[in-house]
């Protein structure tokens, strides 16, 4: 039996930890669970799960679940605010904890799982791409596994195994394209925001759909990699991979190839982390190479897509600029689904702010100046764009 937490269990990938946990033969029990604000959602979960313990970001929705508790006679204890993310991420029961919330958030509650000495199933990559130093040598310093949840990352992970990193000439993360594939920049000045969150392969949030289809996701995965994998950023390609049957390759120094295939679906991912590296039942449909047909590749276009090759730069560059560039990306994102700005508008932000703080880029790295850092960049793309 395997003890876990999901934090953010409402989201995309909380909801499908979920499914991989009924079709787990109960080997999989959750003990703790988080949300931001969707009481009716984790009211469902605690119904149907029995969790010991709950975290709500907003204080209103953590009232309400206490109430319902309550008056259902339900010894569950309900925490709220960050600091309730940070328990649920520590809890002495649990073995692992599935950090599946979106953004900058994740930081400190993973941090807090380290320092308790909890496997990570991670599914936040902007921890890794804000702080991937810090995190990596703590997981190293506590003994800890992190597992990949990023179906990229996972297949990684795979096709890694039984191998070293002297046995590596590169990773080759694939990509679906987004939306926009193909496009070019006067095509992308007219696109709505319905448009841009209409992903032609994978069903997610908003924001990492966003993501996508600016090239982004891929760029954060870039960062991530460098950091799970050890790789040096000249050492990592982008290929667009438009059927998503190929989820990652990896090129050994002998020029073989090995690559991992499946099905556009999360839960495998999730549940070859859960199950750290142990192969179960499957839960995800499972592929008919006669349906596939054919598998095409091509070379991203980073001219029209700048933001993947922000992402590149911006990593090979170090120290804080990659937490300047994920919290300007996080709030252009959230002022473009607000509808304040254009979707073009999204590299420029970026950019302006990677200019704006680049006294900063040097600093020390600690928990302290990211947070200072990404509260800063994130009031001045407000002030100048909202």
């Amino acid at each position: 039996m395997k003890n876990i937490s999901i934090l953010g269990a409402t989201g995309s990938i909380g909801t499908q930890t979920l499914d991989v946990i009924r079709n787990s033969n109960k080997e999989i029990n959750l003990i703790g669970i988080s949300a931001n604000s969707s009481v009716n959602k984790i009211i469902g979960i605690i119904n149907e799960f029995n969790p010991k313990y709950v975290a709500m970001m907003d204080e209103q929705s953590a009232k309400a679940v206490k109430e319902y508790c309550l008056s259902n006679n339900l010894n569950i204890t309900v925490y709220s605010g960050i600091e309730g993310l940070e328990k649920i991420a520590s809890l002495k029961e649990i073995d692992m904890v599935v950090t599946s919330v979106v953004g900058m958030i994740g930081l400190r509650p993973t941090l807090k799982a380290i320092e308790a000495k909890k496997d990570i199933a991670l599914a936040n990559k902007e921890t890794l791409v804000v702080a991937g130093e810090l995190v990596m040598k703590k997981a190293k310093e506590m003994g800890i596994d992190i597992l990949p949840v990023d179906s990229e990352h996972s297949a990684i992970f795979q096709a890694l195994n039984g191998y070293t990193e002297k046995d590596v000439n590169k990773i080759i993360l694939t990509a679906s394209g987004g939306p926009f594939r193909g496009k070019n920049i006067e095509f992308l000045k007219n696109v709505s925001v319905e448009d841009a969150l209409k992903h032609p392969k994978w069903n997610m949030g908003q924001k990492i759909s966003i993501d996508s289809a600016t090239l982004m996701n891929k760029g954060l995965e870039v960062i991530e990699a460098h950091f799970l994998f050890n790789c040096p950023y000249e050492d990592i390609e982008v290929v667009v991979h438009l059927q998503s049957i190929i989820h990652s390759m990896v090129e050994y120094k002998d020029a073989s190839v090995i690559a991992q295939l499946g099905s556009p679906d999360m839960k495998l991912p999730i549940q070859y982390a859960i199950n750290k590296k142990e192969r179960k039942n499957a839960v995800a449909k499972k592929l008919n190479f006669y349906e596939v047909g054919t598998l095409t590749f091509e070379k991203p276009d980073l001219d029209t897509f700048k933001c993947l090759k922000l992402a590149y730069e911006v990593g090979k560059e170090g120290g804080l600029a990659p937490c300047i560039l994920n919290g300007a990306n996080e709030e252009a994102v959230a002022l473009l689904l607000e509808r304040k700005i254009k979707f073009l508008d999204i590299p420029e932000i970026i950019e302006e702010a990677l200019e704006e703080f680049k006294d900063e880029k040097n600093k020390e790295i600690t928990i302290e100046n990211i947070i200072h850092l990404d509260n800063r960049v994130r009031k001045y793309i407000r002030a100048r764009w909202s």
